[in-house]
């Protein structure tokens, strides 16, 4: 089994990133802000009775494999998607992928990617990877989060696909089949925008979207009083990198969505989203204050330190700006 012809690009985000690849391996171009954008990739949730590494679950992302599949159904491109029982099942079902010529977008744990620095290795189970041939015994990955190209180990491969956890992978693999001879992109864009809107304004629970911003700064205000300070310190750690080193994370996903919105501007010829596009920069620097400033109290720094009650206010700002710019981004009209 040889490697199929396969360009690899490195991005920002995993599932973004290997949705763009992946289209472009079928010849539409479509950049990664767009599949972000397309597929309604940006999002929040803080769900204290979810245990991810021994603190409450936080994400600043839509779940996974949600980007790729509904780029997918906006630009009417045939795909396949697959779970399995177990790995030996998996890994066979790989190789006649790849027998078939078909680079594989696949979940796996950061934790048994060997190629990966030991720094960036820890128990997430959500990220993305392409597989795009085998050598030698090897799997040929393009993870777009690295510069090149690696190379993984079937044992590797196969941990990483069937890791425990949550959420459990259950060696989920996708691939496209099918592309179509025309796409609306005017449509997809519409729709993406359309989503993205829903869910940050309108789910009921305040574990969702703009509301649980709230909670979560309600949260960090109450660390001091209820939890010890190694504890507190723990969970805002957790925070942090959820927001700064999983993917692009709060505020890297406010500055790829801002390039959505710049790209869908120019596309469309909308100074409206364009300058959409230089608000949410903006409030994406508001969430890298936070990350900022969350980091020196976790670390204890003795200067430049501001309160846990200090951290719940620059979060509530965040959660105000968003709120007034998604109801005034679903209010756009195509």
């Amino acid at each position: 089994m040889s490697a199929i012809n396969f360009t690899h690009h490195q991005h920002a985000h995993c599932e973004s990133g290997v949705t763009a690849n992946l289209l472009r391996h079928q010849g539409i171009d479509l950049s990664e802000p767009m599949a972000f954008g397309i597929g309604a990739g940006i999002f929040f949730a803080h769900i204290p009775f979810v245990n991810v590494s021994g603190t409450p679950g936080t994400t600043f992302r839509t779940w996974p494999g949600a980007i790729f599949k509904r780029v997918a159904e906006r630009l009417n491109v045939k795909v396949q998607t697959q779970k399995f029982r177990t790995p030996e099942k998996a890994m066979k079902a790989l190789d006649e992928t790849l027998i078939a010529s078909r680079p594989a977008g696949m979940l796996s744990s950061v934790f048994y990617l060997p190629y990966l620095p030991e720094a960036f290795r820890f128990h997430f189970n959500a990220h993305n990877l392409v597989i795009y041939g085998k050598e030698e015994n090897e799997y040929l990955v393009s993870d777009p989060v690295l510069e090149d190209v690696a190379r993984i180990a079937p044992e590797d491969l196969a941990k990483a696909r069937f890791a425990k956890g949550t959420p459990e992978p259950r060696g989920f693999m996708y691939y496209i089949t099918e592309t179509p001879k025309h796409i609306d992109y005017k449509k997809a864009i519409q729709q993406g925008i359309k989503q993205t809107c829903f869910f940050m304004l309108s789910p009921p629970l305040t574990w969702f979207g703009n509301k649980a911003i709230f909670l979560l700064a309600n949260k960090i205000k109450s660390y001091p009083k209820k939890l010890t300070p190694r504890k507190a310190s723990l969970y805002l750690g957790n925070i942090i990198r959820m927001q700064e080193e999983i993917g692009t994370g709060g505020a890297g996903f406010r500055y790829l969505y801002a390039a959505f919105l710049q790209e869908a501007g120019q596309l469309l010829n909308r100074d409206d989203l364009q300058q959409m596009s230089v608000e949410l920069t903006k409030i994406g620097d508001d969430w890298r204050s936070f990350a900022y400033h969350a980091a020196r109290q976790m670390k204890a720094r003795q200067t430049d330190i501001v309160s846990y009650d200090d951290l719940s206010n620059l979060l509530r700002i965040c959660g105000e700006k968003e709120k007034d710019f998604f109801k005034r981004l679903e209010k756009v009209r195509f």
